[in-house]
């Protein structure tokens, strides 16, 4: 069938024929949160020695975005299900752009992490609607696995593309460029989705916002990312942990209490009751801790260790985000056939494998022998398991509250990344403790944290095949969604 014969044929079907134009839009999207947030961390240095921020601010610089992103996600999808979605996500693109401009343009530390934490705000908005869109855009079935591969795939290439961009730009233009290349794109991205999008909302909900849920929940999400972030830091039985983990669990409890006395809450605990969407949110956060911790081994033993540059360093990463590609759209063609555990699984056992291959770098060893084959593994269950994932977290949700449930899927992926980074640092920084008198030390560090991202995947592949199931038993499948016409 030609385009011609089939923009007809989707217009009939209820299918907006714009469909494909719109997810490379939306795909973009999620590059470009992706991108900004690898290409900062390589111009820390460089931002850090100009503006001469301290090491505690420079890490703030970070910790800034990771707070209000993390934080602000569920409020984020929730609005762009009450406020319509393709609104929020001008709304956060419209953000994004001025706060790239704003962190080029930063004089000092203190308008940076300004900059920094209305960023992580743009892309709570930004990356929950821009799937809650796809998803509302997709019906469940085919199209909409392809839509989660591109999705998928996308994201694995945004890291690499952030490695190799960020040490060319700055050693050419300087830091400054690592932000105003952001400019263009959101420019080309605003114009483009008044055109490409539809406008969805929950128009069967009162557009009130659950003002209390919002504030307790947003609360405690911020508190358990910042406690990750500063566990490695202050040590995980430090007053200073325990007493802000004991904090976190006050604020669940109180949301759970807010959330079942709220006529309309802002997180319905009904959704807690899908098999599907508990399972696909936890094993999404334990891929996120696979692929966020083996990333702090893998940087520091090649910058560290073997003395790459930047741009040395991200060509070696880069067959892992072609494995990714390849292992996503290899996952949406067998997805229907072979039902969402089966590929989840798969997906996890990569990434286990993967980071078990790695566990043998090693100063004199070879590239091709010790981390090629492992970066491959792992990539192929980093573009596969995602696209599982991401459809058992989706799957038979609600339209009202697809922009929530997006926003549940990108918290876990959130959260579960900064799980990964704590943990995984933890082992590294004490066994680089010492490495003075002991310089084997160091290597330990890597294999036990790789050894940390194993039992990850081993936890990870046990929930999956216990949630990512039929409430009767048996292997969750897709189920194909009664198609309506989409609201405007």
């Amino acid at each position: 069938m030609n385009l011609a014969q089939a923009a007809p044929t989707a217009v009939a079907s209820g299918l907006d024929p714009r469909r494909w134009k719109a997810l490379i839009l939306l795909c973009t999207a999620n590059f470009m949160v992706i991108l900004d947030a690898q290409i900062v961390i390589m111009g820390l240095p460089s931002i850090s020695a100009d503006l001469k921020l301290t090491p505690v601010m420079g890490q703030w610089a970070l910790s800034a975005n990771l707070l209000t992103f993390g934080g602000l996600l569920l409020l984020g999808g929730r609005a762009a299900d009450l406020l319509g979605r393709r609104k929020v996500f001008i709304i956060g693109t419209a953000l994004f752009l001025l706060v790239s401009v704003l962190s080029g343009l930063a004089w000092n530390g203190e308008v940076l992490l300004v900059a920094r934490s209305l960023h992580g705000v743009s892309a709570a908005l930004m990356a929950p609607t821009a799937l809650s869109i796809l998803t509302n855009t997709f019906p469940e079935g085919r199209e909409r696995n392809k839509a989660f591969a591109m999705w998928s795939g996308i994201a694995s290439i945004g890291a690499t593309v952030g490695l190799l961009l960020g040490g060319t730009l700055i050693d050419w233009l300087g830091w400054q460029s690592i932000f105003f290349v952001n400019v263009p794109v959101a420019l080309v991205m605003l114009v483009l989705a008044p055109v490409l999008l539809r406008e969805s909302k929950d128009s069967g909900t009162r557009r009130t916002f659950d003002l209390a849920g919002a504030v307790v929940s947003t609360a405690a999400l911020g508190l358990l990312v910042y406690v990750l972030v500063e566990a490695p830091t202050r040590g995980w039985v430090s007053l200073h942990t325990i007493g802000l983990g004991a904090v976190f669990l006050v604020l669940v409890a109180l949301t759970v209490v807010i959330e079942k006395r709220s006529a309309a809450p802002l997180v319905p605990l009904r959704l807690f009751r899908s098999p599907s969407l508990v399972g696909g949110n936890l094993v999404t956060g334990i891929a996120a801790a696979l692929a966020f911790g083996m990333s702090v081994v893998i940087s520091q033993f090649s910058l560290g260790v073997l003395h790459y540059s930047a741009l040395e360093f991200g060509l070696s990463q880069s067959a892992m985000p072609i494995a990714a590609v390849i292992g996503a759209f290899l996952a949406q063609a067998v997805l229907n056939r072979i039902g969402i555990r089966v590929v989840a699984v798969i997906g996890v056992v990569l990434l286990g494998a993967g980071c078990f291959v790695l566990t043998g770098i090693s100063p004199t060893g070879s590239y091709w022998a010790d981390v090629f084959p492992g970066l491959i593994l792992f990539g192929l269950g980093l573009g596969g398991g995602p696209v599982a994932l991401a459809a058992a977290a989706l799957n038979g949700i609600a339209k009202r509250d697809t922009g929530l449930a997006s926003g549940l899927n990108t918290a876990a992926f959130q959260v579960g990344g900064a799980i990964g980074v704590a943990v995984v640092s933890t082992i590294v920084a004490a066994h680089m403790a010492r490495a003075a008198t002991d310089p084997a030390a160091i290597m330990d560090g890597f294999t036990g944290g790789l050894v940390a991202c194993v039992v990850f995947a081993a936890v990870g592949l046990v929930l999956a095949v216990a949630l990512l199931r039929k409430r009767g038993g048996g292997a969750l499948q897709i189920v194909p969604e009664q198609r309506t016409p989409s609201a405007h």
